[in-house]
Order: C-alpha cells, then structure tokens, then sequence
C-alpha cells in the first residue's frame, strides 16, 4: 500500500501538471485569474486519479515483488511451500482495496468534480470581459463587429465605449457611449449602454441617421451566439440515476436508454481493472525460477501483458461507443486478464520437468 500511494502520487502529478499546463495556457489567454486555473485543474484531479490507479497497483505490485525477490524472502517462502496461488492471496486482496477506491471515485467523485467543471466553464465562456474586452484595444468578437473601450472600472463599468456593427448588408452602424454595462441573460448576455449616439449609414443611398440616447440595450448574444448555457452529459450524472433513467434524465442529456445503460456498466467494469493489473502482474513474477540476474524478463513480459489488456480497453470502448447496445463488451478485458492471471499462476505452480525425473532416481537410491 505504501508503494501504491507513491506510484500512484507520482502518476497523479505528471497528469495533473500536464494538465494544469494546458488550461493555465488557455484560461490565461482568455483573462481568468490564476484562482480560476487552480479551480480548475483541482476539479480535473478525481479524474487523473481514476485514470492511474490501476497503473500505480500494477506498478506497486510488480516492485513489492521484485523485492520479495531480491532479498530471497520469495525463494523463502516458496521452499516452504506456497505455492503461486498462496502468495497471489495479499496482491487479489490489494487489488480489490484498489478497486474499492475506484469504485468511490467513479461513481460519486468523478461524476460531480465534472459536473461542477461543466457548470464553471460554461460560466467562463460568458465572462465577456475576462473573454475579448480589453481597455485601449480594438476587439473582434466577431466577423463585422469591433469594439473599443477605454477603461473597464473596478466595478465592470466599460467607460467610453465605441462599437462598430457592420453584419447587416448594406447597413453600417457606429454605437458611443459614455458608459455601458454587460447584464447576463437566459437568451444571452445584453450590453446596455447610457447617455449615448447610434449613427447608421444606409449604403443604398448614404443616408446617415443619427440617436441619441439616454439608454440603449444591445443584444450580444446574436453577435456572438447563443447562449448555450450548461447542458448535463451522462458523464456528470450520478450512477444510481442511471439506474433507471427517466424519460426528463434522458432528455436533457440527449442521450438513448442504451447510452446510459452504457455509461453505468462501463462504471462497474472499470474499477474490475485494479485487481486484474495487480494480478496480472504478480502471476508474469513468478513465472520461472530464481536468478541472480533478477527478474527482468518477467516484468518486461508483464508490461507487455498490460499493454495487451489496455489495447482489449481501447477496442471495447470503440466499439460500445458505435453502438450502446454492445455495452456487456466492457467486461471482457477484465475477464479476458482474469483469466490470462489465472493460467500464469497455473503455469507458474506446475511440476518442473526436471523435479518429476529426479524424483524416481531419488526413491531408488533410497
């Protein structure tokens, strides 16, 4: 366990800093404060950590082995006879520790940290002025449309702001104001300026209309599209609502009876796969006998295995996402290493050929 918490500290932080690079280069650009990126990357790390846990077990397990080995306590234990599935005992109980773990994290943790994630960013795609509003620059939102603002006050004020519309055909619109604010709205964040002049210029003819205002409301949201607010996935809904899901779940998420049935079984086979690296690892050591060499060639045979079992993940997970009524696919790499573990141990626990034919030359001379 000891070694678990460290590989998997040390799989966690290149994940999550990888990631903490990405969205720190992102929300910086778009003008979020640092709190906002280390919100972020905080609400990605229940997934980094469901991500290596079966890889942080698989690791934990193969070095507490190859030092089992290495100080000759596994040649100990061996003489004495434990046999492979005896020593397997302790690492099938650490793995399903593991998988208990996991099985918190992806049924409550994971779901509600990308919840919370989901809600915040659409928050931040409507932050307008951390998004595109600079003071003393001209912005583009939006093809035809530039804008202008000459200080953003502490309150979110835009004094002196200047707009530019030039998305209708044949018509040309300049909007100044001496002050403006940015409102949310269900439909779309609206920009309402005060004490200001809207001069539009008519190409047909170039006739120029002026107005003059004391307070005028523009609709951002057609400038810059919809608002489309937080729509659920079914990677953010709990699995007990999965269970049966409702006509209401289903609708929102705009996802199929299948699709969810989908999302709660791959839940369940995930955790299966802490177990079966871990012993999949310990049945690869204890393939073959005792070298002062070490046991390389296992642990490279047992990489090999994992690499093997992940690459079964990949083609499962393809192929349920085609189609959602595959969703029993899932459970076939974790059956497929469990047995793959099982017959190693097998192999591993057989009568060596050379023992059987020095038995009978041993009762003889006896």
């Amino acid at each position: 366990m000891a070694l678990f918490g460290f590989f998997a500290l040390v799989l966690v932080s290149v994940y999550w800093i990888n990631r903490a690079v990405l969205l720190f280069d992102k929300l910086i650009a778009d003008g979020q404060t640092a709190w906002v990126v280390l919100e972020f990357t905080a609400l990605t790390l229940p997934n980094a950590i469901r991500l290596v846990l079966p890889v942080a077990a698989f690791a934990a397990t193969l070095y507490a082995i190859n030092r089992l080995s290495g100080e000759s306590e596994l040649v100990v234990m061996q003489s004495a006879g434990a046999s492979p599935w005896r020593l397997a005992r302790p690492v099938a109980m650490f793995g399903l520790i593991v998988a208990l773990m996991m099985l918190v994290l992806v049924h409550v943790l994971v779901p509600a940290s990308k919840s919370r994630l989901d809600a915040r960013q659409a928050q931040v795609s409507q932050d307008l002025t951390a998004k595109f509003l600079t003071e003393g620059s001209f912005e583009s939102p939006a093809p035809g449309l530039t804008l202008y603002i000459r200080q953003i006050s502490e309150l979110g004020e835009l004094l002196d702001l200047f707009l530019y519309d030039a998305r209708s055909p044949g018509l040309e619109t300049i909007y100044t104001a001496e002050k403006a604010l940015i409102v949310p709205a269900e439909a779309g964040p609206k920009l309402v300026m005060f004490d200001g002049v809207a001069q539009t210029l008519r190409k047909r003819d170039m006739s120029l209309a002026q107005t003059r205002f004391a307070n005028f409301t523009y609709d951002l949201a057609s400038a810059l599209g919809p608002n489309r607010g937080f729509t659920p996935n079914l990677d953010t809904v709990p699995s007990w609502n999965l269970i049966a899901p409702t006509p209401a779940l289903l609708s929102v998420t705009g996802s199929t009876e299948a699709e969810a049935r989908l999302e709660l079984h791959d839940r369940l086979a995930q955790p299966l796969m802490a177990p079966v690296a871990a012993l999949l690892a310990a049945a690869a050591m204890f393939l073959g006998g005792f070298s002062r060499f070490g046991l390389w060639p296992q642990i490279a045979g047992a990489l090999v295995g994992l690499i093997g079992l992940q690459t079964l993940v990949n083609v499962a997970t393809s192929a349920t996402r085609a189609n959602p009524e595959l969703w029993a696919l899932v459970y076939v790499p974790p059956l497929i290493g469990l047995v793959a573990g099982c017959a190693l141990l097998w192999w591993a626990g057989r009568p060596h050929p050379h023992r059987s034919r020095r038995a009978p030359q041993a009762e003889s001379t006896a």
